[in-house]
């Protein structure tokens, strides 16, 4: 295939991936949110317990929808491992998301319901950087390409090539 058809099915699928991506982050983003404005606002729990309480439901959402819609297509080997990476980079996202928010209330006495509500959405944003290159480099890892493994087949199949001996020119 040529240069520009490739990089061309590279970039479609990369949109696609992305595409899917953000659905379900959108959609994590509003359970996230949905769950950290009731838990604010029906318990006495501080923004950032609260806002942490939001994550893990988000981070339990996103897996079933990153796994069965964005990345199905992936390798489904593994899935012990798959989850412990899974968990793991969620967990970074969480402290990057949550840093975030601590950092505006805590550290700037930022807490109001906007800017709480403005701070997480930010710290979401930031997270969702981190969390979209570690899922697809480290998580759902690709299976290869499908010409690929033709190519390895076929090259399989072929019969082996006999040694020829060259006769000498002057006999």
């Amino acid at each position: 295939m040529s240069e520009p058809g490739t990089l061309r099915m590279r970039l479609d699928r990369l949109f696609r991936e992305v595409a899917k991506f953000g659905v379900v982050g959108g959609l994590g983003v509003l359970v996230n949110l949905a769950v950290f404005n009731l838990v604010r606002h029906t318990t006495e729990l501080p923004v950032v317990r609260a806002s942490l309480i939001a994550t893990v439901v988000a981070i339990a959402f996103n897996y079933v929808g990153f796994r069965y819609f964005t990345y199905r297509d992936r390798d489904k080997s593994g899935r012990t491992k798959e989850l412990t990476l899974f968990l793991l980079f969620s967990m970074v996202g969480l402290v990057i998301e949550n840093g975030v928010l601590y950092a505006a209330t805590y550290g700037f006495g930022w807490d109001g319901p906007l800017a709480s509500n403005f701070f997480k959405f930010f710290g979401i944003g930031v997270a969702t950087l981190f969390r979209f290159w570690s899922y697809r480099t480290w998580v759902f890892r690709a299976l290869p390409a499908k010409e690929t493994v033709q190519t390895a087949e076929s090259f399989l199949e072929q019969p082996p090539r006999q040694a020829t001996r060259r006769q000498p020119d002057h006999v």
